[in-house]
């Protein structure tokens, strides 16, 4: 199978980070903009808003790069053997950089400064636990729907990521990326600078759980289902 060159990979997930990031950020601050207070609806406009973001963009770019998107995604992939360790650096900084520039239009399409430190609090032994968990899901998610039923991989990470807003505390970020560019918006979506090494700890742990829980659960060759040998 033909690889896409490395710079395309790059800027594929650098310009689906950024637009994931707009996403995040640009329906937050719309729909605390419109719900007049109300915390509950803006939190259900916010995540239908990445849900289906998600899945266009998963669409889009996951012929190019994998639509990773995600530090701790592409650190798991390698880890498995998906992507070469040599690829992880560039994976990285193209995300982290597109995720910042992708807060900065959201922030400058609704009239913001481009960068503004949050000042909204996420700490706490309860968030840390609830990204563990946000982020172990998506990865069990990515791991298990990928090798049995691929192309049903965008939907099930966007449908996880919205029950996700609604069942963990910290209505998960479950993505390094995302939570250091949201550090820079002083908005709905926003998280205090001083908060987010927690965060980020805790989503690489969540990762590394789900990726050696997978690894023996659900392994990237796995021998045909019994009924499926009797059947041939």
């Amino acid at each position: 199978m033909r690889v896409t060159p490395l710079p395309r990979r790059l800027v594929a997930e650098a310009l689906g980070t950024a637009l994931l990031l707009s996403t995040v950020v640009g329906s937050g601050i719309m729909a605390d903009k419109l719900c007049a207070g109300n915390v509950g609806l803006a939190l259900l406009c916010n995540s239908l808003a990445t849900g289906g973001g998600l899945i266009a963009l998963i669409l889009t770019f996951g012929p190019v790069s994998g639509a990773h998107f995600n530090p701790a995604v592409t650190l798991a992939d390698a880890t498995v053997g998906g992507t070469r360790w040599e690829d992880v650096p560039g994976y990285l900084v193209a995300q982290v950089l597109g995720g910042v520039f992708g807060v900065a239009v959201a922030d400058l399409m609704f009239e913001l400064p481009a960068f503004t430190a949050s000042t909204r609090m996420r700490t706490g032994p309860a968030q840390w636990l609830a990204e563990f968990v946000a982020t172990f899901g998506l990865l069990a998610t990515i791991f298990g729907v990928s090798r049995r039923t691929p192309a049903a991989t965008p939907f099930a990470v966007a449908a996880y990521i919205v029950a996700a807003y609604w069942f963990t505390a910290s209505t998960s970020f479950a993505n390094p990326a995302v939570t250091i560019a949201r550090a820079l918006t002083d908005t709905f979506a926003g998280i205090r600078p001083v908060d987010v090494p927690g965060f980020i700890i805790a989503q690489l742990l969540g990762a590394a759980a789900a990726t050696a829980t997978f690894a023996w659960l659900v392994p990237a060759v796995a021998e045909p289902p019994t009924a499926d040998r009797s059947a041939a």
